[in-house]
């Protein structure tokens, strides 16, 4: 009869999945080679595997018949003489194997052990550190302890072996798709959920977690959460597609943000990139399950908090930063059943965009036409050289490789007779304008003429993804965009797509050998606030409604900011959305008359003393003409955090009592 021991190490062999490399350096220190570490450092974040691989070495460890001690960083008192005599074999006995799980917990150990420890170790040891921090540089940058030292940082399993993991499990074949959606290549999240999934999916169509796995994942891939601010600094981050101290401080306005933003930063399974931090997926993932599961109110509270910063953005951020805000919003919402048919939240074909520049158009042209033939070709030259602003080229984030293009054409009323004449599809554009709501002289039309990705042709992929969130944060900052239009060769596919959101012109214009469908939204009658709302979050393909709609809430609010933000300037003051809500909607003067009302309504937040110091905030930053805000916080003597703090709450008090002149009029 095997003993437990035996059965338990025969046990983690059949389920170990991955870390052939890591296991064979081990192993030939083990067996003492002649250039082999003395010491390994294995760090990554929490549920990476640190502790499954130390259970392994063990296992060999016993194997080649070495003394082995085990220690957990969790448990080391402060005393580096206490770590000393539970590491006492390590000193005292040849080939002692010493491995340390948990080292983040006791770190403030290494220039100890480096220093005063390690030096003194018998014979032929061996020495495993474990944590979810790396290593201090002083080991490396130590030319002895450089050849000793071996440092490994564990990274997610690949799809290969995340399935096989799975399959180990007998987790259905039909089943592993949502389970890797949801653990990504976490170890970790993928063992609990296979656990939980042979035990509790037999007979379910689709993979949920449940509480206590949650729960389980929550405490190893994040560990303890100091406070409550804390907590929400989290399900911001697992919410939002990056997170930065800016966005933050604006949907946490009654936080001090940096503290916050700092201690996301350390968490180990938080990556920092250029837009801000990204959690790992399975992090992710799991927080955002559990705020869902623990306080749904809370969860979508905190979700209509981001799409408002978004929208703000969309409209006041400076032009270099807007383009990926449509696509954070989108991702906020990418479980809403219209943008599960239209988007891709893949990363497998990942692009960036840059303009048209005269050396791209030769490859341009050739993809033109080889998925739409010479005479859509020859479109493409006509408008790169009337508008080659409007076209984007997109380029694997991989390789550099050009595999895409696109066009989002701007053409101002009245239509110039020799682009109606050129291009069918501009033509019928106008065409539907003129027999539903023409557009006037100062207006103008977005239409997004070209979208060409060879390889993934008029389907759903990174580049319609990014292409049409431009084509959403142009419309929502362009001042006169009476129509946009979208085109796709495929009519009758993307009519199915696009239900809901687009209106289906009917229109079918013919270039060359092939027919393409028109779909347009009229944005002067649904705004694009509302618009977006409406997309991301529909439950239903309801269709456009042709007539107006009177703003709602998040839209309104909004649009009070816009406001605000150019009434230094009148011409873009004259086209700001609160002009097209009920607060002007009676007035024979609405421009006048909205500044008024404006005026007024900062004044008298002065009549509650919450709002006094809300109201000389307002005042100095939006209607004393400072040329920016952090002069206006000069002005009131405040610094610039405390004046921010001011500003926030006078617009959540603004836009409450505006909200409420809308619904019931003057009072």
């Amino acid at each position: 009869m095997a003993s437990v021991g035996e059965r338990l190490s025969r046990a983690r062999v059949q389920a170990f999945v991955g870390r052939g490399g890591e296991l064979e350096r081990f192993a030939e220190a083990l067996a003492g080679g002649p250039h082999t570490p003395f010491a390994f450092f294995v760090c990554g974040p929490g549920g990476i595997g640190k502790s499954t691989l130390l259970r392994r070495m063990a296992d060999h460890a016993r194997t080649a018949d070495r003394h082995l001690v085990e220690l957990d960083g969790r448990f080391v008192s402060r005393d580096p003489a206490d770590f000393e005599r539970a590491a006492g074999a390590f000193l005292d006995v040849p080939g002692t194997v010493l491995l340390v799980d948990s080292f983040e917990h006791c770190q403030w150990l290494e220039s100890w052990l480096r220093h005063r420890f390690l030096p003194r170790a018998a014979d032929d040891t061996l020495i495993v550190l474990a944590g979810r921090r790396p290593p201090e540089p002083e080991w490396t940058a130590d030319p002895a302890w450089s050849r000793l030292l071996h440092v490994t940082e564990l990274g997610p399993f690949t799809e290969e072996q995340a399935r096989s993991l799975l399959a180990s499990a007998h987790i259905r074949p039909e089943l592993r798709d949502r389970v890797l959606r949801f653990a990504g290549g976490n170890p970790l999240a993928l063992s609990l959920a296979a656990a939980a999934g042979s035990k509790g999916c037999g007979h379910e169509e689709i993979w949920t977690p449940s509480a206590d796995v949650l729960r389980t994942l929550l405490a190893g891939l994040i560990g303890e959460v100091p406070t409550a601010a804390h907590r929400r600094a989290l399900e911001v981050a697992a919410q939002a597609h990056s997170t930065s101290e800016e966005l933050l401080a604006s949907v946490l306005p009654e936080e001090d943000a940096h503290p916050l933003f700092s201690w996301l930063r350390d968490l180990p399974f938080m990556e920092s990139t250029h837009r801000g931090l990204h959690p790992h997926d399975a992090a992710r993932e799991t927080l955002a399950a559990d705020l869902r599961w623990r306080a749904p109110n809370a969860y979508e509270a905190m979700r209509r908090r981001l799409a408002d910063e978004y929208l703000r953005l969309l409209r006041e951020a400076p032009e270099e930063r807007v383009w990926t805000v449509t696509d954070d919003l989108f991702h906020l919402f990418r479980e809403s059943r219209i943008l599960a048919r239209l988007r891709t939240w893949s990363r497998e074909d990942e692009v960036h965009d840059r303009p048209l520049h005269p050396g791209d158009l030769d490859a341009v042209l050739a993809m033109a036409e080889e998925t739409e033939g010479p005479a859509s070709a020859a479109l493409v030259r006509h408008w790169a050289g009337r508008q080659p602003q409007a076209f984007s080229v997109y380029r694997l984030v991989s390789t550099g490789r050009m595999v895409a293009f696109t066009a989002r054409l701007a053409l101002s009323a009245p239509p110039g007779p020799e682009d109606l004449a050129a291009d069918p599809v501009v033509a019928a554009a106008w065409r539907y304008a003129e027999a539903t709501a023409p557009v006037s002289p100062g207006e103008h039309i977005g239409v997004s003429r070209f979208s060409v990705y060879p390889e993934r042709y008029q389907v759903p992929s990174r580049v319609i993804d990014l292409s049409s969130s431009r084509a959403q944060a142009e419309a929502a900052r362009a001042r006169g965009r009476a129509y946009g239009f979208a085109v796709y060769r495929d009519a009758e596919a993307w009519a199915e797509r696009v239900r809901g959101t687009l209106a289906d012109t009917g229109e079918r214009p013919r270039v060359g050998e092939h027919t393409y469908g028109l779909f347009a939204v009229d944005w002067r009658r649904t705004p694009v606030e509302t618009w977006l709302g409406r997309f991301i979050s529909a439950t239903t393909d309801e269709p456009l409604s042709p007539g107006p709609s009177p703003l709602p809430r998040t839209a309104f609010d909004q649009a009070v900011r816009e406001a605000l933000t150019h009434w230094g300037d009148a011409s873009a003051f004259a086209a700001c959305a609160l002009l097209r809500s009920r607060l002007a909607a009676d007035s024979a003067e609405p421009v006048p008359h909205l500044r008024e009302l404006l005026r007024r309504a900062v004044d008298e937040l002065a009549r509650d003393p919450r709002g006094v110091r809300a109201r000389e905030a307002l005042t100095a930053g939006y209607f004393s003409r400072v040329p920016t805000q952090e002069a206006a916080a000069r002005r009131l003597g405040l610094p610039y955090g405390t004046y921010r703090r001011h500003v926030r709450q006078g617009l959540d008090l603004l836009c409450d009592a505006l909200w409420q002149r809308e619904l019931h009029g003057e009072r």
